[in-house]
């Protein structure tokens, strides 16, 4: 994706690609997260926003480094650290051996508390970023400055708490306390119990409703206020435990509806929004691995038609691009007869 500019070690892209690797091997998933927790945060910095516990975004090298204008590793990145937690429990859950997964635990236990602490620095429950004035000004996956916008297309400001990475943050705890439990160490029951809270909140605080039905909010901002637009982020919350069975079926609906539906994949945006472009960076394109994280969880919670829409349309794009499918392509709705746009 952008070979050589981005040659080098991303914390959430590397975590994403070994869990989809994990049904063909753990040894992908065993390097990764040990090459991460090597690189786990020690201190507070400012500057690289690094923190204890914290996962790295990503390692830089070159003549920006070797000139000092850009820290070698950046670790602006909010949803990193709860995203290795649940690779480690993947992977175990996938034959990753109980010597290697031991080994790993302190750094799990660094990552939870992470979480819990400068993860989230008002204590409200929420992992939420500012964003350092050098760093990213978003900070999850969809990481472009005009990412995050109302159903009015006003930009959200900082501090930001996604939805997904909320998803992520329960799972993690979750996971980690299977983990702790298992490997007897403590803590166990202590993040249950924060994760319980943070589903609780999460229901009072992020459901929306329109005139199409309840739905997540895309974060909260920096003012608590619900930011309101319809995007695919809310495909990454099924399977994260942070969601029923309920509400899954109405974010398979939103999802597999055409203002999101493209016919190609998963728009990044509705296309009803004033934002909406479909050759936008994350205000309208598909994304290949986002499209494939939303069908899978939707698949998995027995929303198999909708699964069906979103990938499905992957599989016949794939063909335009020589069965290789780019980082993302063009968001426009299918037309028969023409194939997707290329980014």
């Amino acid at each position: 994706a952008g070979s050589p500019w981005f040659l080098t070690l991303f914390g959430r892209d590397a975590l994403w690609a070994a869990q989809m690797m994990l049904p063909v091997t753990v040894d992908l998933a065993h390097h990764t997260l040990r090459v991460l927790a090597r690189r786990q945060g020690q201190r507070h910095d400012d500057a690289t926003e690094e923190a204890p516990g914290k996962i790295l975004h990503e390692v830089r090298h070159g003549g920006l480094v070797e000139r000092s204008d850009l820290p070698a590793r950046y670790y602006g990145s909010i949803d990193a650290t709860p995203l290795w937690v649940v690779l480690l429990s993947e992977a175990w859950r996938w034959g990753l051996p109980d010597d290697d997964v031991v080994a790993l635990l302190p750094a799990c236990e660094r990552a939870l508390e992470w979480m819990a602490r400068d993860g989230d620095p008002d204590g409200d429950g929420f992992l939420e970023y500012a964003g350092a004035g050098t760093g990213l000004a978003n900070q999850g996956w969809k990481d472009s400055f005009d990412a995050i916008p109302f159903a009015n297309g006003a930009l959200a400001t900082a501090p930001i708490a996604l939805c997904e990475v909320q998803g992520y943050a329960h799972a993690a705890a979750v996971r980690g306390a299977e983990l702790l439990d298992h490997f007897g160490r403590p803590g166990g029951d202590r993040w249950r119990e924060w994760a319980a809270v943070l589903r609780r909140r999460f229901r009072e605080r992020f459901w929306i409703e329109d005139a199409a039905g309840a739905y997540p909010a895309l974060a909260l901002d920096g003012h608590k206020r619900r930011v309101d637009a319809v995007a695919s982020n809310m495909g990454h919350l099924p399977g994260t435990g942070i969601v029923d069975d309920a509400e899954t079926a109405r974010i398979a609906a939103r999802l597999a509806a055409p203002e999101m539906a493209s016919g190609w994949g998963l728009r990044t945006l509705s296309a009803a929004s004033p934002r909406f472009n479909p050759l936008s960076y994350h205000g309208g394109s598909v994304w290949p691995h986002d499209t494939v994280i939303a069908a899978t969880n939707l698949a998995m919670a027995g929303h198999g038609d909708a699964a069906m829409r979103l990938v499905g349309g992957l599989v016949e794009a794939a063909p335009s691009f020589r069965d290789r499918l780019p980082e993302l392509f063009g968001g426009d709705q299918r037309v028969d007869g023409l194939p997707p746009l290329p980014y």
